[in-house]
């Protein structure tokens, strides 16, 4: 079978979320990223899998990685102290798969573009006003791509999600309190952790792009996938504690504290800017997404905690 499909970053989270859903299928996929010993360690196993290593800052590279794709799903990460290489990765990528013919791609979007939410629910046509440098990266990412769908150069969707967790997640708020759940420890947290937030399963996530990148309609514009209903950072330890039977000790760190362990961690000194979100959190309404491709098969917090801590204790 041809290969139609192309995950660029797809050693992530989130890409192999997508590759599940299309190993689910049946369906052949190109695995892309920087490294292939990162791509064979998530992917080696899978006959249905192609792996192809890419280099952004070479168009030829970009081209080859996107050749003979119909649907490209876009994933790719950067450290979150060099946000300015979003739109700029983005742009090379439009590129090279203009140029190769590349029929659609699917980004997986965040929060960050909309800024301080300015509603309870936030729907995808809230004012775009992030007043945060990342969030203008990110929203100049989303732009490139959908003014290339406006000009016709490439069919393009943009899918926002909200903060996410799961099996093997650990670029994630709730990571490390399943890691002091299951090995001991402390779980460092970001606080408040009492203010309502939502997250979402990321195995859930992967058959609602693959079902947009199939859908005709879903072209043009963007959509919200959000997570299983509105909770909080202290609901899921509790429910962690539930689960394991045992308390889980933890330590959390607010802004002013973020501030100062800035001093010596980039990765901390660059989520000072975006506390906003745990004090002033963006609650996504993604009726429209529903309406578009039928139910949302979204996990419950509580089955979702109990299978990301059987995942912990294998590890």
């Amino acid at each position: 079978m041809k290969t139609k499909f192309a995950i660029f970053g797809a050693a992530g989270a989130i890409g192999r979320s997508i590759a599940a859903a299309l190993r689910a299928q049946g369906t052949p996929y190109r695995v892309v990223g920087r490294s292939r010993q990162g791509l064979e360690s998530s992917f080696g196993d899978d006959p249905l899998a192609e792996i192809v290593t890419w280099d952004p800052d070479d168009p030829a590279s970009v081209r080859a990685a996107a050749r003979g794709i119909e649907t490209l799903f876009y994933t790719v990460g950067v450290n979150y102290w060099q946000f300015e290489l979003h739109p700029q990765l983005m742009q090379k990528t439009i590129d090279g798969a203009v140029a190769e013919g590349v029929a659609h791609v699917v980004l997986i979007g965040t929060v960050y573009p909309y800024g301080r939410p300015q509603s309870e629910r936030v729907r995808e046509d809230h004012r775009r006003e992030p007043h945060t440098f990342k969030g203008r990266m990110r929203l100049a990412q989303e732009e490139l791509l959908l003014a290339a769908d406006r000009a016709g150069r490439i069919k393009a969707t943009v899918l926002r999600l909200p903060d996410f967790y799961g099996p093997g997640v650990d670029k994630s708020f709730l990571h490390s309190a399943f890691v002091a759940a299951v090995q001991g420890g402390t779980a460092n947290l970001i606080g408040p952790i009492d203010r309502l937030h939502e997250f979402v399963f990321v195995p859930d996530v992967g058959p609602v792009a693959v079902k947009l990148a199939q859908t005709p309609d879903a072209y043009g514009r963007v959509w919200h996938f959000a997570g299983a209903g509105v909770t909080s950072q202290q609901a899921i330890v509790r429910e962690i504690e539930r689960q394991t039977g045992r308390p889980v000790k933890r330590r959390i760190a607010g802004k002013a504290m973020l501030r100062l362990m800035g001093l010596f961690t980039p990765m901390l000194r660059e989520m000072v800017e975006m506390h906003y979100l745990l004090t002033e959190p963006v609650l996504m309404d993604d009726s429209a997404l529903e309406r578009l491709v039928g139910p949302l098969k979204k996990t419950s917090y509580e089955e979702g905690i109990q299978q990301t801590l059987s995942a912990e204790a294998i590890h």
